[in-house]
């Protein structure tokens, strides 16, 4: 299923949202630059920038003491991408719901909020699989947080999705309190299903997905302004 875009019912700002435009910018930078490299020197790039939980020294942070470099990568692994796939559908839901979240934290509080999100996913990710060698990327777990501000923050909103149903595609018009939830459990299913090997294999990050959304559920209240500007539905169309 693919999510089409989203109704908001309940505010929707007039102001630009500048800085969603902009992590889109940088990761779409990222991604062009991915494509620039060979397969071996992409192989290197992701190894040092993408988290790779052995490095990170998690059941050993003193380690980190010495040599904190494998730090960097809580930053930089959320914005590298493995393939068309896996970036157009991540810069798609930002699109879709990172624009209402933006609205009501405002400009900078929102950066915030996206970065420690996609940090304390890349951890969560890591503490699964603590020495693991595969390195793990990706916008997902920021994402996810962005999605469980926006379960919380736009309740009543809707979302038009694509769902194909016996090889015919339907557009559905759910709420998207349904639509976050569900996803939200059949990541939760997924990360569960996948401890016995977490680690060993290559895949998606479950965990990084579950513990974003977690972060945005619990910890969005502290990034929304506490005295929003003027809200308006008449310019969003």
């Amino acid at each position: 299923e693919m999510v089409i875009r989203d109704w908001s019912s309940d505010v929707c700002s007039s102001d630009l949202p500048i800085l969603n435009w902009l992590l889109i910018g940088v990761n779409t930078l990222v991604f062009l630059f991915e494509l620039s490299l060979s397969p071996q020197a992409l192989e290197q790039f992701i190894s040092f920038f993408g988290i790779v939980p052995q490095q990170l020294s998690l059941t050993r942070p003193w380690a980190l003491l010495s040599d904190p470099l494998p730090l960097i990568s809580l930053l930089t692994h959320m914005f590298l991408h493995g393939g068309w796939i896996h970036f157009l559908s991540n810069m798609w839901i930002l699109f879709i719901f990172g624009d209402n979240v933006e609205a009501r934290m405002g400009h900078t509080r929102y950066l915030v909020f996206y970065i420690v999100g996609g940090v304390i996913a890349g951890l969560v990710q890591a503490l699964i699989a603590p020495n693991s060698s595969i390195p793990s990327i990706g916008a997902s777990g920021a994402i996810a947080a962005v999605l469980g501000a926006y379960l919380v923050l736009f309740p009543h909103s809707r979302v038009v999705t694509l769902v194909p149903i016996f090889f015919f595609f339907w557009f559905i018009d759910i709420p998207a309190i349904f639509y976050l939830g569900f996803w939200f459990i059949s990541q939760l299913f997924s990360g569960l299903m996948s401890l016995p090997t977490a680690g060993a294999v290559g895949g998606v990050a479950w965990w990084a997905h579950i513990g974003g959304f977690v972060y945005g559920v619990v910890l969005h209240r502290f990034f929304v302004q506490k005295q929003p500007r003027e809200y308006t539905l008449q310019n969003y169309q």
